[in-house]
């Protein structure tokens, strides 16, 4: 049984430690959540849910959501009213967490018991992943203020794995499967192939 229990933010996305997440929130118990989140500095949990187990208008169908029971703790960064209202949130990935038990609030709003999973040993990134870091570099250069306010760790190879789990334009399953990695060269070495076959598909 955990000891820590917080709210989860069930999403069609992975969130991963130390990478952005923008978010537009117009459902009252996120709204809420939000806010509570806000008022106490706390953090909520971004889990990666299953389509459809949810109706399109947010009415929850079960006490039971069917989530992905490894996900990513988020601590909000900034916060903006959008000219449509809805509030415009920026979120930033911390811990890896797995969900024990979970349950529904009666707004609605899905509350987990967690543990924390321990962070990846740092390990430098090996010269043969050093085009990969660089073609990063690139990449994170252009996409500009997403990532201004982040530390950049081009040598570091979780870091790298990380940001191209984000980044490349793969399966939910597939970086899924790389946030439950706890080997940072094993994420490394699936996700280079991909990098390479993506890279010549665009030459073509």
């Amino acid at each position: 049984m955990s000891d820590l229990s917080i709210p989860l933010f069930p999403l069609r996305t992975v969130l991963f430690p130390d990478g952005p997440l923008p978010l537009r929130i117009f459902e009252p118990r996120y709204l809420d959540m939000i806010a509570r989140c806000m008022k106490g500095n706390a953090q909520f949990g971004v889990v990666l849910t299953s389509p459809d187990v949810e109706s399109p208008h947010g009415d929850v169908g079960s006490d039971i959501l069917s989530v992905n029971h490894i996900g990513t703790l988020a601590t909000i960064t900034d916060w903006y009213q959008g000219s449509d209202g809805i509030l415009g949130v920026t979120a930033r990935g911390g811990s890896r967490l797995i969900v024990r038990s979970h349950h529904r609030e009666p707004d609605g709003l899905y509350i987990g018991d967690i543990d924390l999973l321990p962070a990846e040993t740092g390990v430098a990134l090996p010269a043969e992943y050093a085009a990969m870091a660089k073609l990063l570099e690139v990449i994170i250069s252009d996409l500009g203020i997403l990532y201004n306010e982040f530390d950049v760790r081009y040598d570091d190879a979780s870091w790298v794995g990380y940001r191209f789990a984000e980044i490349l334009p793969i399966s939910l399953d597939e970086k899924q499967y790389c946030l439950e990695m706890s080997e940072p060269l094993r994420r490394l070495d699936f996700l280079q192939p991909l990098l390479r076959s993506l890279r010549q598909e665009t030459s073509q």
